[in-house]
Formats: structure tokens, C-alpha cells, sequence
């Protein structure tokens, strides 16, 4: 990390690289994270409302269940951990790559900070696009849930409306990024991690690709359960 975090060699290429490592991380995970997130929104808007049948209970409850649910937990939980297995995987095998056909030591010998230039990139633009990526998230969840309501005649578009303005605060969505900005740094840093410490061929490769994915995925867990206590 300390190399990681190093003065860059070149500005003007660690911006490149990082605007390259935002398109891979961000935009090519955009749809899977749309597709997730609307389905999510919709499975939990028809299991809140199969819970909650009740005369005494109001259907603007279920936006108010939906849209706290989504932004504490599922969204950027969820989410992320998607992110561990599409992301996290490829940054550890491009990097064991890079390490088994010494393309890592062919770039020290050059006198070029390995760690700077291709790890710093991955980290800055998982810490920027993922928290933007939690955010659209969060919308398209929401939305699945206004949509799965209106269409079925669970709950109408207005009901849904009021219950995210009765319960929204602001100290919700802020909880969601610190989750978010948590959440990217284990993935890229572990990722990395594991993707330079491989020795080996294309089998170890494989085998650092899925410890990344698991200690990522493992590590998220538990920041989401410490992260929680706080709201206690």
C-alpha cells in the first residue's frame, strides 16, 4: 500500500489509466448492476406487501420499508458484492498475469513503480465509481419497487411516493456511501494484493482470482455488520 500510494512517475498517465479503470469497473458493470438492483426493488416490494396485509395498515409503509432497505443495506451490500466477483476477478487475474510473464518485474528493472502505476489506478477509480454505481443502484431499485406496485395494484405510485418522503433523511443516504467507499477500497485493494503475490502458472492464477473473491466477499460481511452497530 505504501508503493501503492507512491508519487506517481507521470500525472498525465495515472490520470489515463484511471479514466481507463473507471470504464472497465464502471460502465462495464453498469448493466448487471441495473439488472440486479430493478429485480431487487420489485422481489421486495411484493414480499413487503404480502407481509403487511393488513386494514390497519397503510400502503405508504411499504415505501417507506422498501426505500430504507434499499439504501441501508441491499444497495450498496448487494451490490458490492456482485462488484467482488466481477470486478475483484479481474483485477487479480490481469495483475497474476502481469506477475507470471514478468511483466511487473520487466517495469522495475525500467525503474517505473509497478504498485503506483497499475494499482493506485484500480483502487482511485473503484473508490469513484462504485459509489456512484450504489447510487444508481438505489434508483433503479426504488423505482423497480414504484413500478412492480403501480402494476400489480399493491400499492399506487403516490402511497409509495409519500412513504420515501416520511422516512427518507438525509444521514440514510450518507450511511449508504460510507458503505460504498468501504466496500471499493477491500475490492480493489484485496484484489491487488492477491493478484501481485501470485508465483506460479495459470492455475495459481485461477486459485488468486477466487481468494480474492472470497476474502472480499468475506470482508464486506463483516464491515457491513460493524458499519450496522453504529446505528444502534
Amino acid at each position: 500500500m505504501n508503493r501503492a500510494f507512491g508519487r506517481p512517475d507521470n500525472h498525465r498517465v495515472l490520470f489515463s489509466r484511471v479514466m481507463r479503470e473507471m470504464n472497465v469497473i464502471g460502465i462495464e458493470s453498469l448493466g448487471i448492476v441495473l439488472l440486479i438492483s430493478s429485480f431487487i426493488g420489485m422481489v421486495l416490494t411484493i414480499e413487503i406487501a404480502y407481509q403487511l396485509v393488513s386494514a390497519w395498515i397503510q400502503d405508504t409503509v411499504i415505501g417507506e420499508i422498501v426505500s430504507d432497505t434499499t439504501m441501508l443495506e441491499l444497495a450498496p451490500t448487494i451490490t458490492c458484492l456482485v462488484l467482488a466477483g466481477r470486478v475483484g476477478s479481474n483485477i487479480s487475474a490481469e495483475l497474476g498475469n502481469m506477475k507470471i510473464t514478468e511483466q511487473i518485474d520487466a517495469m522495475r528493472i525500467m525503474g517505473i513503480n509497478a504498485e503506483s502505476y497499475l494499482v493506485m489506478p484500480k483502487i482511485v477509480a473503484s473508490i469513484i465509481v462504485i459509489p456512484m454505481l450504489i447510487i444508481i443502484a438505489i434508483a433503479f431499485s426504488i423505482g423497480g419497487g414504484i413500478l412492480v406496485g403501480h402494476l400489480t395494484g399493491i400499492c399506487s405510485y403516490n402511497d409509495f411516493m409519500e412513504g420515501i418522503r416520511t422516512s427518507y433523511k438525509h444521514f440514510t443516504l450518507i450511511f449508504s456511501l460510507i458503505k460504498a467507499f468501504t466496500f471499493a477500497f477491500i475490492i480493489s485493494t484485496i484484489s491487488s494484493y492477491q493478484g501481485f503475490i501470485v508465483k506460479g502458472g495459470a492455475i495459481e492464477v485461477g486459485k488468486a482470482s477466487t481468494k480474492a473473491v472470497v476474502q472480499s466477499c468475506i470482508l464486506i460481511l463483516v464491515f457491513d455488520y460493524l458499519l450496522a452497530q453504529l446505528l444502534l
